[in-house]
């Protein structure tokens, strides 16, 4: 029996952003970066594609037995795919400490996301008979949401700017103006509803890309 597709309500919809979407908008894959930048994650993808090689060798070495007349053929093939393993680490490897704005960039995406998906949990939950979860003011939850996207969006155009534009240094201002104002005048006094939460949560995202930005556009200046 298939499983029913359920569809968001008419307001969620196109408030996500995709993976497709982050990648187009920034030019980088959420995949191309290690996340989280630290010497233990580094050394666990590093440990992974050790054992990988390991594994690569094993497969020649038994196919080499196999057929010893391909020995050639088969260390060329597993030297490619070796060769292509490592280069792909130190590719990763690069990319994350050329663009850790974009990192973090990347994870206030995705508690943005968290924020969708937790109200759209609840949307069902009132939907399977439970009025008592209804969300409060959501038109005000969604608004906030649509604005702390477009703050994200801009980030991440303007990262991609600036990356690709190392000597560009007449910045437009403009260019960096984003919507927190009009985010905290949206806060009322009921921080302890679920609507006051999640609010506040894309207020804290809305802030923390205001940060990131503040320091991407110090750090190329500085370069």
């Amino acid at each position: 029996m298939k499983k029913a597709y359920r569809v968001m309500q008419p307001d969620l919809q196109g408030l996500e952003i995709t993976k497709g979407e982050l990648k187009h908008l920034s030019g980088i894959g959420v995949d191309a970066v290690i996340r989280p930048f630290k010497m233990r994650k580094v050394v666990q993808e590093v440990f992974t594609s050790l054992i990988i090689l390991g594994l690569l060798l094993l497969s020649c070495l038994l196919l080499i037995l196999c057929f010893p007349n391909y020995r050639i053929t088969l260390i060329i093939i597993h030297l490619f795919f070796a060769l292509g393993l490592v280069f792909e680490d130190v590719k990763k490897i690069f990319i994350t400490q050329k663009n850790k704005h974009f990192v973090s960039l990347i994870d206030d995406v995705e508690r943005y996301n968290s924020v969708i998906k937790s109200i759209d949990i609840n949307d069902q939950i009132e939907a399977a008979g439970n009025p008592g979860v209804k969300l409060n003011d959501r038109e005000r939850v969604i608004e906030a949401l649509q604005l702390t996207r477009e703050d994200i969006v801009r980030a991440l155009k303007t990262e991609k700017i600036i990356r690709e534009n190392q000597e560009f240094i007449n910045l437009n201002p403009d260019l960096f103006a984003n919507n927190l104002k009009a985010l905290t005048a949206l806060q009322v006094d009921e921080q302890a509803s679920e609507y006051g939460r999640i609010l506040n949560e894309a207020l804290q995202i809305g802030m923390s890309i205001q940060h990131e930005m503040k320091h991407l556009k110090g750090d190329r200046f500085h370069e």
